[in-house]
Protein backbone atom coordinates (compact mmCIF):
# COMPACT_ATOMS: atom_id res chain seq x y z
CA UNK A 1 0.00 0.00 0.00
CA UNK A 2 2.53 2.23 0.66
CA UNK A 3 4.42 1.57 -2.84
CA UNK A 4 0.84 2.62 -4.42
CA UNK A 5 0.47 5.89 -1.96
CA UNK A 6 3.68 6.95 -3.16
CA UNK A 7 3.35 5.87 -7.09
CA UNK A 8 -0.29 8.36 -6.86
CA UNK A 9 1.64 10.95 -4.72
CA UNK A 10 4.57 10.71 -7.55
CA UNK A 11 2.11 11.29 -10.44
CA UNK A 12 -0.02 13.80 -8.84
CA UNK A 13 2.86 15.87 -7.74
CA UNK A 14 5.79 15.04 -10.44
CA UNK A 15 6.60 19.03 -10.46
CA UNK A 16 7.94 19.27 -7.06
CA UNK A 17 9.57 15.56 -7.15
CA UNK A 18 11.29 16.27 -10.20
CA UNK A 19 12.43 19.58 -9.13
CA UNK A 20 13.79 18.10 -6.41
CA UNK A 21 15.72 15.79 -8.26
CA UNK A 22 16.50 18.16 -10.75
CA UNK A 23 18.26 20.63 -7.24
CA UNK A 24 19.74 17.32 -5.79
CA UNK A 25 21.25 15.38 -8.72
CA UNK A 26 21.71 17.80 -11.79
CA UNK A 27 22.28 16.64 -14.91
CA UNK A 28 20.88 12.70 -14.20
CA UNK A 29 17.24 13.86 -14.74
CA UNK A 30 18.21 13.25 -18.25
CA UNK A 31 18.99 10.12 -17.72
CA UNK A 32 15.84 9.51 -14.97
CA UNK A 33 13.71 10.75 -17.68
CA UNK A 34 14.77 8.99 -20.55
CA UNK A 35 14.38 5.61 -18.28
CA UNK A 36 11.06 6.45 -17.01
CA UNK A 37 9.81 7.32 -21.06
CA UNK A 38 11.84 3.73 -21.85
CA UNK A 39 10.13 1.40 -19.93
CA UNK A 40 6.47 3.30 -19.47
CA UNK A 41 6.69 2.71 -23.80
CA UNK A 42 9.19 -0.28 -23.95
CA UNK A 43 8.11 -2.61 -21.11
CA UNK A 44 4.23 -4.22 -21.65
CA UNK A 45 4.12 -4.62 -17.76
CA UNK A 46 4.59 -1.36 -16.87
CA UNK A 47 1.89 1.32 -18.39
CA UNK A 48 1.23 3.22 -15.84
CA UNK A 49 4.17 5.40 -14.99
CA UNK A 50 3.42 9.48 -15.56
CA UNK A 51 3.97 9.78 -19.25
CA UNK A 52 2.30 12.64 -20.77
CA UNK A 53 2.15 14.74 -17.02
CA UNK A 54 6.18 14.24 -17.18
CA UNK A 55 6.44 15.55 -20.52
CA UNK A 56 4.48 18.55 -19.30
CA UNK A 57 6.05 19.27 -16.29
CA UNK A 58 9.41 18.94 -17.95
CA UNK A 59 8.17 21.40 -21.00
CA UNK A 60 7.32 23.64 -17.81
CA UNK A 61 10.83 23.70 -16.42
CA UNK A 62 12.19 24.01 -19.28
CA UNK A 63 10.37 27.13 -19.57
CA UNK A 64 12.03 28.63 -16.44
CA UNK A 65 15.68 27.49 -17.02
CA UNK A 66 15.70 24.56 -14.89
CA UNK A 67 16.35 21.86 -18.14
CA UNK A 68 17.43 22.16 -21.19
CA UNK A 69 14.44 22.53 -23.97
CA UNK A 70 16.35 20.89 -27.16
CA UNK A 71 18.27 18.13 -24.67
CA UNK A 72 15.06 17.09 -23.00
CA UNK A 73 13.49 17.19 -26.16
CA UNK A 74 16.06 14.72 -28.18
CA UNK A 75 16.66 12.40 -25.46
CA UNK A 76 12.82 11.94 -24.47
CA UNK A 77 11.93 11.22 -28.45
CA UNK A 78 15.17 9.02 -28.55
CA UNK A 79 13.26 7.12 -25.62
CA UNK A 80 10.11 6.74 -26.69
CA UNK A 81 11.12 5.36 -30.01
CA UNK A 82 13.18 3.30 -28.69
CA UNK A 83 10.98 2.40 -26.29
CA UNK A 84 8.25 1.30 -28.78
CA UNK A 85 10.69 -0.75 -30.88
CA UNK A 86 11.52 -2.58 -28.25
CA UNK A 87 7.55 -3.64 -27.24
CA UNK A 88 7.24 -4.18 -30.83
CA UNK A 89 10.73 -7.05 -31.03
CA UNK A 90 8.57 -8.45 -27.73
CA UNK A 91 5.42 -8.93 -29.30
CA UNK A 92 7.27 -10.11 -32.52
CA UNK A 93 8.55 -13.09 -30.24
CA UNK A 94 6.09 -13.89 -28.37
CA UNK A 95 3.39 -14.17 -30.82
CA UNK A 96 0.05 -15.43 -30.75
CA UNK A 97 0.46 -16.89 -27.40
CA UNK A 98 0.12 -14.06 -25.28
CA UNK A 99 -3.76 -13.77 -25.86
CA UNK A 100 -3.79 -16.95 -23.84
CA UNK A 101 -2.21 -15.45 -21.10
CA UNK A 102 -4.53 -14.81 -17.60
CA UNK A 103 -4.69 -11.67 -15.15
CA UNK A 104 -1.48 -11.90 -13.29
CA UNK A 105 0.29 -9.08 -11.04
CA UNK A 106 2.27 -8.36 -14.28
CA UNK A 107 -0.17 -8.62 -16.83
CA UNK A 108 -3.49 -7.10 -17.25
CA UNK A 109 -5.14 -9.04 -19.84
CA UNK A 110 -8.49 -6.75 -19.64
CA UNK A 111 -6.20 -3.67 -20.99
CA UNK A 112 -4.51 -5.51 -23.87
CA UNK A 113 -8.06 -6.85 -24.98
CA UNK A 114 -8.72 -3.39 -24.99
CA UNK A 115 -5.88 -2.12 -26.85
CA UNK A 116 -6.27 -4.83 -29.19
CA UNK A 117 -9.83 -4.47 -30.05
CA UNK A 118 -8.96 -0.49 -31.06
CA UNK A 119 -5.38 -1.63 -32.54
CA UNK A 120 -8.01 -3.77 -34.95
CA UNK A 121 -10.56 -1.06 -36.10
CA UNK A 122 -8.00 1.21 -36.75
CA UNK A 123 -5.25 0.19 -38.05
CA UNK A 124 -1.54 1.99 -37.53
CA UNK A 125 -2.75 5.07 -36.89
CA UNK A 126 -3.02 3.53 -33.49
CA UNK A 127 0.59 3.68 -33.21
CA UNK A 128 0.12 7.73 -33.32
CA UNK A 129 -3.11 8.27 -31.70
CA UNK A 130 -2.11 5.78 -28.99
CA UNK A 131 0.50 8.11 -27.64
CA UNK A 132 -1.66 10.47 -26.22
CA UNK A 133 -3.56 7.49 -24.07
CA UNK A 134 -2.13 6.38 -21.35
CA UNK A 135 -2.11 2.75 -20.69
CA UNK A 136 -2.98 2.19 -24.56
CA UNK A 137 0.55 3.39 -25.41
CA UNK A 138 2.02 0.75 -23.52
CA UNK A 139 -0.19 -2.59 -25.68
CA UNK A 140 -0.40 -0.53 -28.79
CA UNK A 141 3.12 -1.69 -29.59
CA UNK A 142 3.30 -5.33 -28.59
CA UNK A 143 0.23 -5.50 -30.71
CA UNK A 144 1.81 -4.58 -33.43
CA UNK A 145 4.70 -6.73 -32.80
CA UNK A 146 2.34 -9.74 -32.20
CA UNK A 147 0.32 -9.22 -35.28
CA UNK A 148 3.33 -9.24 -37.20
CA UNK A 149 2.90 -5.45 -38.89
CA UNK A 150 5.56 -4.84 -41.14
CA UNK A 151 8.53 -2.93 -39.58
CA UNK A 152 8.73 -0.53 -41.89
CA UNK A 153 5.20 0.59 -41.75
CA UNK A 154 5.56 0.52 -37.99
CA UNK A 155 8.81 2.47 -38.07
CA UNK A 156 7.19 5.45 -39.67
CA UNK A 157 4.23 5.57 -37.16
CA UNK A 158 6.48 5.37 -34.25
CA UNK A 159 8.66 8.07 -35.03
CA UNK A 160 5.92 10.23 -35.89
CA UNK A 161 4.02 9.75 -33.08
CA UNK A 162 6.90 9.71 -30.77
CA UNK A 163 7.48 13.01 -32.34
CA UNK A 164 4.21 14.35 -31.83
CA UNK A 165 3.79 13.28 -28.18
CA UNK A 166 6.85 14.22 -27.29
CA UNK A 167 7.93 17.74 -29.01
CA UNK A 168 3.93 18.33 -28.52
CA UNK A 169 3.53 18.17 -24.93
CA UNK A 170 6.85 19.25 -23.92
CA UNK A 171 6.40 22.29 -26.11
CA UNK A 172 2.72 22.76 -24.38
CA UNK A 173 4.74 22.67 -21.04
CA UNK A 174 7.05 25.34 -21.83
CA UNK A 175 4.87 27.85 -22.92
CA UNK A 176 1.50 27.41 -20.73
CA UNK A 177 3.38 25.06 -17.21
CA UNK A 178 4.14 28.47 -15.96
CA UNK A 179 1.35 30.09 -15.94
CA UNK A 180 -0.83 30.84 -12.35
CA UNK A 181 -3.73 28.87 -13.08
CA UNK A 182 -1.65 26.11 -14.19
CA UNK A 183 0.21 25.28 -11.38
CA UNK A 184 -2.48 26.17 -8.90
CA UNK A 185 -4.44 23.04 -10.55
CA UNK A 186 -1.69 21.20 -11.84
CA UNK A 187 -3.21 18.20 -10.03
CA UNK A 188 -6.72 18.35 -11.84
CA UNK A 189 -4.87 19.33 -14.91
CA UNK A 190 -3.07 16.15 -14.41
CA UNK A 191 -6.03 13.24 -13.82
CA UNK A 192 -7.91 14.76 -16.75
CA UNK A 193 -4.72 14.06 -18.68
CA UNK A 194 -5.26 10.36 -17.27
CA UNK A 195 -8.94 9.88 -17.70
CA UNK A 196 -9.78 11.01 -20.45
CA UNK A 197 -7.45 9.78 -23.05
CA UNK A 198 -8.52 6.30 -20.89
CA UNK A 199 -12.51 6.61 -21.45
CA UNK A 200 -11.59 7.69 -25.35
CA UNK A 201 -9.76 3.91 -25.42
CA UNK A 202 -12.41 2.20 -23.59
CA UNK A 203 -15.12 3.92 -25.51
CA UNK A 204 -13.62 3.02 -28.76
CA UNK A 205 -12.73 -0.82 -27.58
CA UNK A 206 -16.51 -1.05 -26.32
CA UNK A 207 -17.97 -0.17 -30.22
CA UNK A 208 -15.64 -2.48 -31.87
CA UNK A 209 -16.97 -4.88 -29.68
CA UNK A 210 -20.23 -4.06 -30.35
CA UNK A 211 -20.23 -4.44 -33.66
CA UNK A 212 -18.23 -7.38 -33.91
Amino acid sequence: MELISYLIDFILHVDKHLEAFVQTYGLWVYALLFLVIFVETGLVVMPFLPGDSLLFVVGAMCGVGLMSYPLSVGLLLAAAVLGNQSNYALGRYFGPRVFQWENSRLFNKAAFDAAHAFYERYGGITIVAARFMPFARTFAPFVAGVAKMNRARFTFFDVTGGALWVVGIITIGYFFGNFPFVKAHLDKIIWAMILIPGLVILFGAWKSRRRA
